[in-house]
């Protein structure tokens, strides 16, 4: 397979990496000394819906892909963030065939507050039972939490072989959950 880099929010990453992230398993920040410090524990649950343009199938060809995350429900921490979510939206080549490897980001949450936190993540992907697992890690750098830690799971429904066939898999959706610390 062909190996090639893309930019996701300031950083290089290998294609098929990031695809591992976003199918199995960005506003500008303000300096953090513009928000608020909070204290305590975050956590949020939500959803993540991955869409891929043309379609992932067996073959390695460029794929267009936009993620879209919102946690509906966040507690904790100052009291202040209810909601967030994040989007992407990065062009990639890949397959069906090499979508659990680790990979490394920067991804940028915004919040009902209307301020946002970037973090630097990594992440790797295990496939059991018909879901896909990612599990991520980091530590924000810019804005909103700024210095805490945070881990991110995200699960999806694993491809199935029919669904890497043909038009290949078109789009995936599933739970996710966010704790910073």
């Amino acid at each position: 397979m062909k190996r090639s880099a893309v930019t996701v929010g300031g950083k290089r990453l290998r294609a098929v990496a990031l695809v591992a992230a976003v199918m199995f398993g960005a506003a500008a920040p303000a300096p953090a000394s513009a928000h608020p410090q909070a204290s305590g524990l975050l956590q949020c649950q939500g959803t993540e819906s991955v869409h891929y343009q043309p379609g992932v199938t067996l073959q390695a060809r460029p794929i267009h892909v936009t993620v879209d995350g919102h946690f509906s429900s966040c507690a904790g921490g100052d009291g202040a963030v209810k909601s967030g979510g994040y989007q992407e939206e990065f062009t990639l080549v890949t397959g069906c065939n090499n979508l659990l490897e680790g990979f490394q980001a920067r991804r940028t949450y915004t919040w009902n507050t209307g301020d946002s936190s970037t973090a630097d993540i990594t992440g790797s992907s295990t496939a059991a039972v018909g879901q896909v697992v990612t599990q991520v890690t980091g530590t924000i750098t810019d804005g909103r939490f700024h210095g805490h830690n945070l881990l991110q799971v995200i699960t999806l429904p694993q491809p199935s072989a029919l669904q890497c066939l043909g038009d290949g898999l078109a789009s995936a959706t599933g739970a996710t959950t966010l704790t910073i610390l």
